[in-house]
Parts: structure tokens; sequence; C-alpha cells
């Protein structure tokens, strides 16, 4: 079978530079050339790609200044430089790549993963000096959370961020928090106004905070002193049942739509889940549809899987009949609902090797892990679901050059572009982390 994956240098045809509008956003074509070819900081947003309508909050990091020897170095002079480096380096050093990095960087990385996995890793490698990580700064940051005192988190380029975590901050949940105490009180009761206990005889909170691995570390720390947990698309479903067992309702932020799916497949209805768009005077809701709630959603999302529409999946399943269309639980609902399945990026490969040689795979997700599992089963015809292509900008920052010069620089004895959370936000953080490294999903 043939693959139809689309590669980034097949964009539809448009003159260099301008932006490709479709339902659910925009992107553009200029987002292959060389991080460092864009302005810093990018006050107008992230930059070409599916966030770049999305708007950067103040102070977010700007990319460093490369040496100009990384600039002018070839694909090939990149790949050596990282070989030699990481051959000098030995086991003091350790590269995780996630499955959303382009392929001339993931090639280099010891450990390939989800969220989830790459922050088990983060623990599991206490030997290493450094933890270099090719993937966004709230990845970094659980990583330097998770990891020892003595190690070093190194984000190639630190202006790689996640516009859907910039869209819940720490001032933003405090003030909702306070809202919903307000309304609620600290303890769960029932229409009569009695106390709510659980199985033990224990008050359950009346809500209680989940944060979706793409949050800032402050936001993590939030939730961990709040009696709260980390998700992620892997472990979503447990960790909504961790929480239920101790509150009547959850507050979950910053995706709305991992939240409503999870939910939903768990039988909570629509009416129950309402959203709170931090803009708005208790976030848009009435007190008593607040009281009525069970999931109470914030006003995110990502650009990316946004995009992904029925219409897309529709004309999938006209083009190749028979196909089997696989979603990230981070597109909307009507989505996931159209699709054969949902999951997490690791559910995804799972189902895609898992699958009899020949079949057809329409894939709802960033295009690099698409054209990876494309390129790693010639058997299946696989291909993307949004025919214009649009990659995560921010994540596609990390790049060879930033790769090889953060790798020289361990060589050299020098730690560049270090994340570093400190102490007391990673403290309360490490709480709910290691709530979410235990709700393990199940099989």
């Amino acid at each position: 079978m043939t693959s139809v994956a689309t590669q980034l240098n097949l964009l539809p045809a448009r003159p260099s530079g301008t932006a490709v509008t479709l339902e659910g956003g925009s992107c553009n074509s200029s987002l292959t050339q060389d991080p460092w070819e864009f302005p810093t900081p990018l006050v107008d947003g992230y930059g070409p790609g599916a966030s770049q309508n999305d708007v950067a909050p103040a102070g977010s990091p700007a990319q460093p200044t490369i040496p100009q020897r990384y600039r002018d170095a070839s694909p090939e002079e990149l790949d050596a430089m990282i070989v030699a480096a990481k051959e000098a380096l030995g086991e003091r050093a350790v590269v995780m790549g996630h499955f959303y990095q382009r392929d001339e960087v993931v090639k280099h990385a010891d450990f390939i993963g989800d969220s989830f996995q790459l922050a088990q890793q983060a623990k599991a490698h206490p030997e290493a000096e450094a933890i270099v990580f090719c993937g966004v700064h709230f990845m970094a940051e659980t990583a330097d959370i998770l990891s020892r005192n003595n190690q070093s988190v190194i984000l190639p380029n630190p202006a790689a961020g996640c516009s859907m975590a910039d869209m819940a901050d720490e001032a933003s949940v405090a003030d909702c928090w306070a809202d919903l105490m307000d309304v609620l009180g600290p303890h769960a009761v029932d229409e009569d106004g009695q106390a709510v206990t659980d199985e033990n005889g224990q008050p359950l909170a009346s809500v209680i905070p989940v944060t979706y691995m793409n949050s800032s570390a402050a936001l993590k720390a939030f939730c961990g002193r709040n009696g709260g947990i980390v998700c992620t698309s892997s472990n979503a479903q447990t960790v909504l049942e961790w929480a239920f067992k101790r509150g009547q309702r959850v507050l979950f932020f910053p995706d709305q739509h991992l939240g409503r799916n999870t939910a939903k497949a768990m039988g909570v209805p629509l009416e129950q889940m309402p959203i709170w768009n931090p803009r708005k005077e208790l976030g848009g809701n009435t007190a008593q549809n607040l009281r009525n709630s069970r999931v109470i959603l914030w006003h995110g999302f990502c650009s990316v899987h946004k995009r992904f529409t029925v219409g897309q999946i529709d004309q999938a399943r006209a083009d190749y009949p028979g196909c089997t269309v696989i979603v990230h639980p981070e597109s909307p609902m009507e989505v996931v609902d159209a699709a054969d399945s949902s999951g997490s990026t690791d559910h995804i490969r799972k189902a895609v090797q898992a699958a009899e040689p020949g079949q057809t795979f329409a894939i709802g997700t960033e295009i690099n892990m698409v054209n990876r599992l494309a390129a790693e089963h010639p058997d299946h015809t696989i291909f993307c679901l949004d025919p214009v292509i649009c990659p995560c900008s921010t994540m596609y920052r990390i790049h060879p050059g930033y790769l090889a010069w953060v790798l020289e620089e361990l060589v050299a004895g020098r730690v560049i572009n270090q994340v570093s959370v400190s102490d007391s936000v990673a403290q309360e953080a490490s709480v709910a982390l290691e709530r979410m490294l235990a709700a393990v999903p199940k099989k």
C-alpha cells in the first residue's frame, strides 16, 4: 500500500509566507523556515502555524540568539555535531523527544513518547546530569520538578511554548477558584443543603481542580495545594475517577475538549458541563448552573486539534471507503463522536501497530507524528485528516541547530537554556504530579 501522508513541503500552492485560512484556523507555509528567521520576540502571536492567531502572553520567552555556525551548518553537519556530542557525553545526558517533534530532531532522542511517558522517564534516569527535553516549555518544567535537584533540564529553544497552556494563567484560575468557593463553599452538599460524605464518612470537597499536563508549573502547584491532580490524555479518565471519589465536581483546565470528551464518555451529561470563560462574571454562568455542574470546563483549546472537523472525516471516508478514523481527544466533541476511536498519541500509535497489514487510517493529530507513522508502516495507507498541513508552530521551534548547540555546550561544561522551577512551586506541583503518575490508565 502507498502512504498518502502529506509532507510539510507539500502545503497547498501559495506564495511563500502566505497564510492559508480554513475552518478552524490558519497556518503559514513559512513555518518550514529556520526558527531564527522569525523576529524575536514574536509580538503578534506565536508565528506561522496552527497557533499563529493566538496571542502570546507578555513575558513569553524569546528565542535565544544562536551562534552563526549552527545557522550556517547543513543538515548533515548538524547531525554529525549532535551524534559526536552525545557520544562524548554518554550517560551524562539523556535526550527526550515528544511524538510531535520533527523527524530530524526526534531521531536523536534516547526516549520518544507522549507527555505522560516522558514524565515517567524524567524520574527514571537519576544517572544523567542533564535532561535535554525536545518538547515545549511545560514539559521541561515537569521534568525539572520530577528530576533530582542535581540534574539540569534543558529546553533547546526556550521559546517553544504552548498556546493552550497559556490560555489559563495562575491569576485567572485563582479568581475562578475564589468565585467557586463563594458559590459552592468548600464542602459538597446535596439538594437539601446537607453535607455529602465519602464511603469513609469524610466530607467530599465541593470541587477538585484538575489541570491538564499542558499547563504551567504554577497551575500544577495550585492543584497540589488545593487537593487536585494533573492529568494527561493517556490517563484523563482514571484521573476524573480519582477526583470524583474526593469531590462533588471537577474544575478542568485548560483544555475544554479533553475534559468534555472524557467526562461524556464516562456518562456525565453535557448540561452538567458548563464552560468557564475567565473574561465573564462567574465564567458566564449562573450560580445555579454551577451548583448543578459535575465538570466545569475552562475555555481553552489546542490550535492544532481544533482544526479537525466532521467534514474532513466525511471526505476521508468518501475518498477511502472503509478507512479507520482515529483522533486525539483534544479535538472537538463532534469530531471525536464521528471518529472510530479517540485517544492519546500513544493510543494512536498502538492502534496502527496492532492493525493487520493493508489498513487505511485517517488520523487527527499533529502532522509530524502522522508522517512518522506513515513512514514506519508502509504496509498501511496513513494520512492526516486536515488537508492543509498545519503543525504546532511552537513545537516546531526545536530545530537541530538548537539541539546541537545545547549539547556541544554541555560537552564544554556549560549549561544553557536551562528550565528551572522554584523550590516552593516545585514542592506543591510535585504533589499533583505524583498523583498523576499513580493514576495509571487502565489497559
